[in-house]
């Protein structure tokens, strides 16, 4: 079987992490694979026998992506038995499409289920496209149960979706292999964007709070500042209001330099609204470092049994109360994860789901 993936979004965020955990355990299998994305970033692929790179410089959602793919790469996919996209993005033309047997990831509907985070005509945009993804797709692959649960609400249930589970990035498991033991800082991290469902303006309003206090700790934000949006002027007022020497942006970091961050913070707060699965927790807690984060559904689902600390969601009184509980005066003991929790979000468990929905 010949396989097409498209791979444009190697190197985003989310979905990024999703495909470079899964993509070399799928070209293990025996089968061929037609890679859709920049050669320069599948280099390490290059050497496989079974794989071909189709050099693409399309960006993903783009008018030309939806309405002027060129026909002849798409002969090319067509020539595949099916295409995998690791998103919700489906490459067309007016005058060519695929024809194939097509299978995409939804990993969540933020943009459905939360209220305000684009514009009208920007959400009319998203629906339309999740919408003909659920329907040009033979299956659809998703992050979690919860995730699943969203999309069958609003498209339905006639496609069957399949969970598959986000995990580690490998770099972080030969770190924890390594079993180093960095002294803690007094920092708490944040990772992840500043949309509204992030909670990053509930966290800076805790933070203050807890300041206020009498906590001796700094925050550290893994994210760039100036990635802020005008529509996210009012966290940019409450980050303005804590002394620049409490808070910090590292900007776009490294895997090295967001190893040292999480491994010598104190505390990974994730104050999340609404998430697909959310995979900082899971990291932090795999180095060793103390884990706070909102009892959304989402996480109750994928972090049971794990040993992190929960706060009411959305409520700055409840997370100030527990930083304070967290780490007043004191560091807070270093989580340790069973084998048997490590092994629970695998990406070879991961690509194995894909690969036996895929045949």
């Amino acid at each position: 079987m010949k396989i097409a993936i498209d791979c444009r979004m190697i190197n985003s965020s989310g979905v990024g992490i999703y495909l470079q955990g899964v993509l070399p355990y799928l070209l293990k299998s025996h089968n061929d694979f037609l890679l859709l994305g920049n050669t320069s970033d599948l280099q390490l692929f290059k050497s496989y026998t079974n794989v071909n790179i189709l050099q693409c410089n399309i960006k993903p959602f783009s008018i030309k992506d939806l309405f002027y793919f060129p026909p002849s790469l798409l002969k090319q996919i067509n020539s595949s038995s099916l295409f995998f996209s690791p998103f919700f993005n489906i490459p067309a033309s007016i005058f060519k499409h695929i024809s194939i047997p097509v299978y995409t990831c939804i990993h969540d509907l933020a943009f459905h289920d939360i209220p305000g985070l684009t514009s009208v005509i920007g959400l009319a945009l998203r629906k339309l496209l999740y919408r003909r993804s659920y329907q040009k797709s033979k299956k659809i692959f998703t992050v979690s149960n919860f995730s699943k649960s969203r999309i069958e609400y609003h498209f339905g249930t006639s496609k069957p979706v399949v969970v598959t589970y986000s995990a580690l990035q490998p770099f972080i498991i030969s770190y924890i292999e390594q079993k180093q033991k960095p002294q803690k800082t007094k920092t708490i991290v944040f990772v992840g964007n500043i949309k509204k469902h992030k909670g990053l303006g509930i966290l800076c309003d805790a933070f203050i709070k807890a300041k206020n206090n009498g906590l001796q700790y700094k925050l550290i934000i893994i994210g760039e500042k100036k990635n802020f949006r005008s529509s996210d002027n009012s966290i940019m007022e409450k980050i303005n209001n804590i002394k620049n020497e409490d808070i910090y942006f590292t900007g776009n970091v490294s895997n090295a330099t967001l190893l040292h961050y999480l491994s010598q913070a104190a505390l990974l707060v994730q104050p999340s609204l609404y998430e697909g699965f959310g995979l900082p927790p899971l990291e932090a807690m795999a180095l060793g470092t103390c884990v706070l984060v909102s009892d959304i559904p989402v996480f109750r689902e994928i972090y049971d049994g794990f040993p992190l600390h929960y706060f009411k969601s959305q409520d700055t009184n409840d997370l100030a109360n527990k930083l304070m509980e967290l780490l007043f005066e004191k560091t807070p003991p270093s989580p340790l994860l069973s084998k048997e929790l490590l092994s629970q979000y695998t990406f070879k468990k991961t690509s194995s789901i894909i690969l036996q929905e895929l045949m």
